[in-house]
């Protein structure tokens, strides 16, 4: 089904664009909570007059992103945990502990945004990259210390 995004979801696209998804995502979920509109010539039409509208928004999320982003670069947390003589953790340090350390730093993430690819197991110093919007992408440090 085609519609006309309302607002910017992160796995579709940003305001005002349109976009092709399946009908049981559109029905279920984007037309009801009002995200987006079936794409006709009318709707199309209003969505036109509300471009400007659409391209502050975009603008004022850019501009958040873009202060975020400079917070975060170059943002070091060091997180303790358990390791063997090896330097090997026992366990893993996982998304949910880094926003934990971050939290802890007054820096409020959410899970999606962080990008760690692998949970980290052994000691040492990661860069791990944080999405704080389509194509703002800085880089955290995070230290893995033994306790």
């Amino acid at each position: 089904m085609k519609l006309i995004l309302k607002e910017t979801i992160g796995s579709l696209g940003i305001i005002g664009s349109e976009v092709e998804v399946a009908d049981g995502y559109a029905r279920n979920y984007l037309l009801p909570q009002g995200k987006a509109v079936k794409d006709t010539p009318q709707n199309r039409k209003v969505l036109e007059k509300e471009k400007v509208k659409f391209d502050l928004q975009i603008a004022k999320e850019k501009a958040f992103a873009e202060e975020m982003a400079q917070r975060l670069e170059g943002l070091t947390c060091k997180i303790a945990a358990k390791v063997t003589e090896e330097d090997r953790l026992y366990g893993s340090v996982t998304v949910h502990d880094i926003i934990v350390a971050l939290e802890a730093q007054d820096v409020k993430v959410e899970k999606r945004m962080i990008l760690l690819s692998d949970p980290i197991k052994t000691t040492g110093t990661y860069k791990v990259p944080i999405r704080v919007y389509k194509e703002v992408e800085p880089e955290i440090t995070v230290e893995i210390v033994p306790e």
